[in-house]
């Protein structure tokens, strides 16, 4: 029998792995089944004292797993949603059902890395075969045009040096059905939020993302803000917004569970510039998942170096961890009302613009010198769009010590002024409080 595991690939759709253990089971007449593991420990403090993962992510979570369900059981696939860590819930469902191969999605972060570890340490795991494939790519490993170990420091060189000669993979088709006697295993109900230990909560009116979490969520969001009103072509005018939906796609939280892929943006993107307009809006979408790539790069070549003090650059800055600024910044209460409010956004929704997390990183991490792995840390806990690499890459280049060699910081007030010149948005957030810029 065939396992797929499901990591951060949530979707049916252009997913290489879910494609390629499908065609094993039909060459092979052998069932298949698929699992998702509810880790109990992404759900625990950290050493900050924050849930790994809050009640936004999680809920945006167990959506996307109802929905992935249903998609996987059109093709006759079960799902198992398993509550406990990888490195045992795997080796246990190998031994149960006689597994030979896992397919899953090739990752290499700390806690991924380690996972995998246990997992082919474990009694019983020594003759299982392991398919890994890098699918979380725009253009994965083979397809730049230099070895990770030489990623340019600099995303500008990286970027040019992919687009003077690049080719993007074909979407790969979602699979066939396979025969229904490949339902095996016992679908449990999946959680809610208060089995995880999180509260139940009614969305924020003001919440820039209302959107919900899965594959076809995905999907119509594309329709609506490529097709409905094509605000694609006006994307890299309107993408420094802050209140409202229409003013970014809000893409990342489905790419950064794989419940959308980048190559399907992409091809989306491409079929958009044939029948309605090419041009540098539309062309900065694509601009964006190249950044994403980059941050992914900067990951794999550096390891564990993305989570130091000094970062990838080993930089010798001097940090302090003052837990009243570290709460006055968490609660909104800076001498910046700019600042005050975008982290009030956060608290409520789990949704901050870019513009606002590259100001409240800089206010954290250059202006106070906190230690801006806490603020990479909240960031975890609360994005709908987390991701180790984009996360982490981002809170170190905004903090002096990734992949900006400028001494870079910003202005908050001028900021303030340029992005919210009206003060709409703090006014939104803060609800009368005095301003400050």
């Amino acid at each position: 029998m065939n396992l797929i595991w499901f990591r951060n690939d949530l979707r049916t759709d252009d997913n290489h792995m879910l494609a390629e253990a499908c065609r094993s089971a039909r060459r092979n007449d052998r069932r298949l089944l698929a699992v998702y593991c509810l880790d109990p420990r992404q759900f625990e403090r950290d050493e900050y004292g924050f849930r790994r993962t809050e009640k936004f992510r999680a809920r945006f979570l167990l959506q996307t797993l109802a929905d992935l369900r249903e998609q996987l059981a059109e093709l006759n696939i079960p799902l198992l949603v398993a509550r406990d860590h990888p490195g045992a819930a795997i080796p246990a469902l190998v031994r149960e059902h006689g597994i030979t191969d896992l397919y899953l999605q090739r990752e290499w972060t700390r806690d991924e890395r380690q996972d995998l570890e246990r997992i082919t340490r474990a009694e019983g795991m020594q003759g299982v075969k392991l398919h890994q494939y890098y699918d979380q790519f725009l253009l994965p490993p083979d397809d730049i045009p230099f070895a990770v170990e030489n990623l340019p420091r600099v995303f500008t060189a990286f970027r040019k040096a992919c687009e003077a000669d690049w080719s993007v993979r074909p979407e790969t088709p979602r699979p066939q059905p396979l025969p229904a006697k490949s339902l095996v295993g016992d679908e449990q109900p999946l959680p809610g939020l208060a089995q995880l230990g999180l509260q139940e909560f009614d969305p924020d009116p003001r919440s820039a993302f209302p959107f919900a979490g899965g594959e076809r969520a995905a999907q119509r969001r594309i329709q609506e803000y490529f097709w409905e009103t094509e605000n694609l072509a006006r994307y890299k005018h309107t993408r420094n917004g802050l209140i409202g939906t229409e003013y970014s796609s809000k893409l990342s939280p489905w790419l950064a569970n794989g419940s959308l892929s980048a190559r399907q943006v992409y091809w989306q993107v491409k079929d958009f510039e044939r029948k309605v307009i090419a041009n540098e809006d539309t062309y900065w979408l694509v601009f964006e998942l190249l950044w994403r790539d980059f941050f992914q790069y900067v990951s794999l070549k550096h390891g564990d170096r993305i989570f130091h003090l000094g970062g990838i650059m080993e930089t010798n800055y001097e940090w302090h961890r003052n837990p009243e600024e570290i709460r006055r910044w968490i609660d909104g209460e800076s001498e910046y009302d700019f600042v005050n409010a975008n982290m009030c956004e956060i608290a409520a929704t789990g949704w901050m613009s870019n513009r606002g997390r590259q100001n409240v990183a800089s206010y954290f991490a250059r202006e106070r010198q906190q230690d801006w792995r806490i603020g990479a840390a909240y960031f975890e806990s609360l994005l709908l769009d987390y991701d180790v690499h984009s996360n982490y890459g981002n809170w170190m280049y905004n903090s002096g010590v990734g992949n900006d060699p400028r001494d870079r910081r910003f202005n908050i007030g001028s900021q303030a002024e340029r992005y919210d010149p009206d003060h709409a948005f703090r006014r939104l957030w803060l609800d009368g409080a005095s301003r400050s810029s």
